[in-house]
Order: structure tokens, then sequence, then C-alpha cells
């Protein structure tokens, strides 16, 4: 599908990289099941695109942050195992138990709420426990597993489908301390629910740096979100994957994103530009007004920092990025013309811009870059 001249920004989902990055995981984790996480619009790729390469690529499980993600996915007709991955509220248990949504738990009352849905529906209910090992986000802390498998035993509706755990540090460091500690951690944990008589089908703790760098640590289940999307974790994690004499996966970038020229003007020499006047020209002016903006999640940090591509060629931003509009110069790229096409993240010709330059722009990372871009903004796969 190509753009249709009536939309004014838009976000380009490339098929093939997107299935070429699944086969990249699946021949790095061999026979480790693989779970899509497609949290948060698919980290900005849009949610219903993403589930519906995925599904092409023979994926059989997704990762949603939210009981509303998972029952889009099953509004549309997706049948995978999904997981919840974040916090469930008590009240809506019923809602995942009837759409048969994985959750996962780290509070005795969640278990007990969906107990009750459980006995309510005549359905068992489905979790995941997620231990404590080293994050101190959400788990369960060791020493209080315990009384979670004490009230486990008495409530059979509840099924215990698998254990997972999520690495502190893993991305951001070449050395391996921190994450073999908490895989120490988890394995510890895992005993413990076993030698307790509690069966664990599925364990999981690898996140895509994780898949790159640790096999010990795949288990029956990898959790890959940044990776499918073709982007690196962190630079810590290729120099890691390049330390260890490893042969770095071929990732390809997924996203494009893009958008046309709304005006051109002519500015003169000592013109101010934007908000602020944080910019002033030093030379006859010529600009491209672009409808894009901090509101779309072009971040206003980029300000008089970043450039677009334009006929293949860098423009640069002036002045600071509005709510709905950035301004970039143009006087040296002959031929622009109203409704050209802008792009913002991806490549036009041989140039490029990735999301990783623009997270060092905006002193970030290219997870918020892509996962920030508006959900309003139509994805097309491509």
């Amino acid at each position: 599908m190509r753009a249709e001249p009536t939309l004014v920004q838009w976000v380009e989902i490339n098929r093939q990289a997107f299935l070429h990055n699944v086969r990249e995981f699946q021949k790095r984790l061999g026979p480790t099941g693989l779970m899509a996480v497609i949290k948060a619009n698919a980290y900005g790729h849009g949610l219903l695109e993403i589930a519906r390469l995925s599904t092409e690529a023979g994926i059989d499980w997704f990762g949603v942050h939210s009981l509303e993600e998972g029952l889009a996915l099953r509004q549309a007709g997706f049948r995978q195992k999904i997981l919840i991955l974040g916090y469930l509220p008590l009240a809506q248990a019923g809602e995942a138990v009837g759409a048969d949504l994985r959750v996962t738990v780290y509070n005795l009352e969640t278990l007990r709420a969906l107990a009750a849905a459980s006995r309510k529906l005549h359905k068992p209910a489905l979790v995941h426990l997620k231990i404590e090992t080293g994050t101190n986000r959400q788990g369960i802390a060791i020493n209080k597993l315990g009384s979670f498998l004490s009230w486990l035993k008495k409530t059979p509706e509840v099924k215990v489908e698998g254990v997972s755990s999520h690495f502190a540090n893993i991305e951001d460091t070449t050395d391996d301390y921190y994450p073999r500690y908490q895989l120490d951690n988890f394995l510890q944990a895992v005993k413990f629910l076993q030698a307790s008589g509690l069966d664990v089908p599925v364990k999981h703790m690898s996140c895509s740096a994780a898949a790159i760098l640790f096999p010990e640590t795949y288990f029956n289940l990898a959790r890959v979100g940044i990776g499918l999307y073709g982007l690196w974790p962190s630079r810590e994690t290729l120099v890691s994957c390049r330390l260890r004499g490893q042969e770095p996966l071929k990732l390809k970038p997924v996203l494009s994103w893009r958008a046309r020229v709304a005006q051109i003007k002519a500015v003169p020499r000592g013109a101010y530009i934007g908000y602020g006047c944080t910019y002033r020209t030093t030379r006859p002016t010529r600009l491209a007004i672009i409808p894009v903006g901090y509101y779309d999640g072009y971040d206003r940090s980029l300000s008089n920092s970043a450039y677009v591509l334009i006929k293949g060629k860098r423009a640069q931003v002036r002045g600071r990025v509005c709510m709905d509009f950035i301004m970039v110069d143009i006087t040296d790229i002959p031929g622009v013309k109203l409704e050209d096409t802008v792009t913002l993240l991806g490549s036009e010709g041989k140039e490029k811009i990735q999301a990783d330059q623009l997270a060092s722009l905006a002193g970030t990372i290219s997870y918020e870059i892509v996962t920030r871009i508006n959900p309003l903004i139509p994805r097309l796969i491509v």
C-alpha cells in the first residue's frame, strides 16, 4: 500500500523488514518460542498492523501492556496467546478471563479477583507469576512466594501457566555481573516453585538484548520487542555481541515516518523563525513548513538541531518545534514544491535518518522516539 494524496503525514511499516527481523531472532533462538511484544501500539508501529504481520510470520504469542490492547486484538479476530504484561485493575479481571487473556500477576489481590471471575464465568484464569529478581519494578519477592503457593494450592481455578522476570540493565552495560545475578535469582525461584510441587509449563526472562546475548536465558519462550522493529536495544548490546565473538543480527528498521510540505516561503536575511525567536537567518532563506509537531511525537528538543529529508537531501529544522508544525531550511534544495514528500524518519535516496540519531539529539532512547509517534497517524504496510 502506498500513501494516498489525501494524507498529510503517515507512517510506513515495511513488511519485508519485519519478517526478516523475525527470522533473524528465530534463527538465534532455535527451538525457543518467540513472543512478539506489541505493547504501546507495537512500539509506535501500529498494534493491529504488527499483529497481522506477526500472524503472517507464524508467531503465536503476543505481549501487550493492558486489557484494552488485549481486547482490541481479540475484537480484530486474533486468536494468539495474549499475555498482559502490565497492571490489570481488579475490576477488569472478568473481562480478561472472558477474553482468554493471560495475566501477569504479582499481587494476591489480583489472584483473588481472577479466581472470583473464573468461578463466575466457569473458565480457568491463566496467570504468569512475575518474580522480583533485582529490577524492583513489578514482581513477587522470592521470600513471599510461599504465601502465593499456599493460596494457589487451594484455588485450582487459577492456573499458573508461566513464570517470568525482567532484566534491569542488560542493555546498558557490557558487564555481565548484574544480569547473571538476576538470572541466578530467577533460577532459585523456579527451583523453589518446582520443589514445592508447582508445575511451571512456560518460563520466560529474555528481552531483545538477552535473546541476542544470553542463550542461558532462553528457557522455552523469549519476549522480543524493540529488536523485531529493527532497532538495536542499545549500542552496548551491539558492542557486547562483538566482544563475545557472536555474529550480530542483521536487523532492518521497519518504520518510516513521512509528511508533506504545507507551504513554501521566502524570508529575508535577519528574519526570526518560530516561537521565541530562537533562530535568525544569516542569508535570504527559503523555508518549507511541515505539518508535524510535538503533538505528533516530534520532540520539542529537536528544535534547531534535527533535519528532515526532502528530495533526498537534508533540510535543517529552524526554530522551535511547534505543537503541529516545524519549519525547515530548503534554500539549497532546488525544485521543492507544495505537497512534496518529507521524510522525518527513514531513508530517502542515499540519505537516512535513524531513530537512534534523533534519540541522541533529544537526549533519550530510540524506544521513545518511535513509541511516541501519535497513534492517530495512519500506519500503512508497504
